[in-house]
């Protein structure tokens, strides 16, 4: 069942900016990453998701109810963090959250307690004198402390020190666990890597692919860093190789070779005729699968050809 459903989103602001012909799906209990860099239209279709824009075609639908018509309700029910923080003047950390918790009739603080503990958050200064990572706590505990099923969260660690990223990353994976439905939009790999279950990768405002994570992480194309003993050896290599050598670094008389695991056979067998200082093994990631729909020297087709499985 899915609990976030963006059909054909489209918003045209012109000059191709603004996204075209959004469409991906949050199953419940399901994480899903919304992964691009910044400019790629993840927060315009972030907003248009929780009601703040209206969409020229499509259609976005949370829990069932309409993003436009029904905004309201959605953002009582959803935990939203949006990735530009915007919080009244003149107001303590404190004096916000006992505002928000009012709004949205939170009589148990148990869990908002728990949050500012968690993040080691001092909420007795007044919101604009806080740094951005400390806001940026602020804005983590008001969006999970009514507990919502659901969660959009756009660039949730900006901001945050590298601790508080990983004490982020742990605390989500707890919401997981407990069945929470997750929209996580980020430009971070790692955090993405670490959380979701599928991924949508969103290039100039539109979806160029997306992909069960575990069909990354099990990816059957290895890539292996060979150096050479010698420049003689590696010159011999390079000469007489017919296996797929995509960085080729004759200073340091290395080579990383590209080959699918039912190959690599064939690869030791070919290497067992010179002489190497060492071969390692450079576990295929997430970065790796995205910058082949970023990188200008290589087109959409050659990423699919990295993983052909998962792909829809």
């Amino acid at each position: 069942m899915s609990v976030i459903e963006v059909e054909q989103l489209t918003k045209d602001y012109g000059s191709h900016r603004g996204v075209f012909d959004v469409s991906f799906e949050v199953g419940e209990g399901e994480v899903f990453g919304f992964l691009g860099p910044n400019g790629a239209g993840k927060t315009t279709t972030i907003r248009h998701l929780m009601g703040f824009s209206k969409p020229q075609s499509g259609a976005i639908k949370v829990s069932n109810k309409d993003s436009w018509k029904d905004a309201a309700a959605i953002k009582r029910e959803v935990g939203y963090l949006p990735g530009e923080l915007a919080f009244p003047k003149n107001m303590t950390g404190k004096a916000f959250i006992d505002f928000m918790a009012r709004e949205r009739q939170i009589s148990d603080m148990t869990k908002t307690d728990h949050l500012i503990d968690m993040f080691e958050l001092d909420i007795s200064p007044k919101l604009d004198t806080m740094s951005l990572g400390t806001r940026r706590k602020v804005a983590i505990v008001t969006a999970f402390m009514h507990d919502p099923d659901i969660l959009v969260l756009d660039e949730p660690t900006s901001g945050l020190d590298p601790v508080m990223q990983e004490r982020f990353i742990e605390f989500l994976l707890e919401e997981k666990r407990a069945g929470k439905s997750i929209l996580l939009s980020s430009h971070i790999f790692s955090e993405v890597d670490a959380t979701c279950d599928r991924i949508a990768i969103i290039k100039e405002g539109e979806v160029v692919s997306t992909v069960v994570a575990d069909d990354i992480r099990k990816n059957e194309n290895k890539t292996y860093k060979i150096e050479f003993a010698d420049e003689n050896e590696y010159q011999r290599f390079v000469d007489n190789t017919s296996l797929d050598t995509t960085v080729k670094r004759p200073r340091q008389n290395q080579v990383k070779v590209e080959i699918k695991d039912e190959n690599i056979k064939e690869l030791f067998t070919d290497l067992s005729q010179y002489q190497l200082n060492f071969i390692t093994e450079e576990k295929f990631s997430l970065e790796d699968y995205f910058m082949n729909f970023y990188d200008t020297n290589k087109s959409v087709s050659s990423g699919e050809e990295v993983l052909s499985h998962g792909i829809h």
